[in-house]
């Protein structure tokens, strides 16, 4: 029996496809969530995992996979599914939706439009929120949401010059539609995560609107700490529309855990 856990990410896939074989341990557990973390944060349509291969865990390891479904249940992109034939019996209370293959998930799911999602790879520079809004602005012709250009562009342009001025390490911009609506999110390397009061900030303040300026343009944003930073996202809706459209990517009544 193989005493460690393994994990190999399979980009080649119409969805990041994570393999897990050996034994899933508290140990492991942790290091698990932040490898499928990191994969989150390039926000794939869908994260498969398949466990098939997986000696079942004790029943306390599984918390740390309903941690992850509970730190991602807002996050714009990826639904997350397991690819088990042993079924929802074996990951009792997990709350992930479970499929018995890859092939069948990716069946489901269908494929992914990669002209639906656009990243830029920027550094903590002069101009960085300039090239950002262009990016946005290409985006939402694109995509025919032109509306929605006014306030992405103030949502990145925030973003963009948090890591400018504070976190000051290079960044990927990353834009995606959802819906009639789209996502947009900075991903660096600084650990520190922008708080919100939700109180004005007084005239006389220096900075501290930027966060008050996205809660007032996004459906809804939030950020996911990552074990060599952290990301931030907002989404946002047309007027129209529903904030909670989701992305094409669909799960039909799978069996979960």
């Amino acid at each position: 029996m193989a005493s460690e856990l393994r994990h190999r990410v399979d980009r080649g896939s119409d969805y990041p496809l994570v393999h897990l074989t050996g034994v899933l341990n508290s140990d492991a557990a942790e290091a698990l969530r932040a490898a499928l973390l990191d994969v989150l944060a390039e926000q794939p349509e869908a994260l498969l995992v398949d466990t098939g291969e997986l000696t079942l865990p004790a029943p306390a390891t599984l918390a740390v996979l309903r941690r992850l479904r509970d730190e991602t249940a807002d996050w714009p992109g990826a639904h997350l599914a397991l690819c088990d034939a042993r079924g929802g019996a074996a990951w009792p209370g997990l709350g992930w939706p479970i499929w018995p293959s890859a092939a069948d998930a990716i069946a489901e799911l269908g494929r992914p439009d990669p002209s639906h999602r656009f990243g830029l790879e920027l550094e903590p520079a002069l101009g960085a929120a300039r090239r950002a809004r262009e990016l946005i602005t290409e985006a939402c012709a694109r995509w025919d949401r032109p509306e929605l250009a006014g306030p992405a562009c103030i949502v990145v342009t925030e973003l963009v010059n948090n890591v400018v001025v504070h976190a000051r390490t290079p960044m990927v911009v990353l834009v995606a539609a959802h819906g009639d609506g789209l996502s947009v999110a900075v991903r660096d390397q600084s650990d520190h995560v922008p708080t919100f009061s939700g109180s004005p900030v007084p005239p006389t303040a220096y900075g501290g609107r930027g966060m008050l300026l996205i809660d007032s343009v996004a459906s809804r944003w939030g950020s996911l700490r990552l074990d060599d930073g952290k990301v931030v996202w907002a989404l946002l809706a047309r007027a129209d529309g529903d904030e909670n459209d989701a992305p094409a990517a669909s799960m039909q009544a799978p069996a979960r855990g």
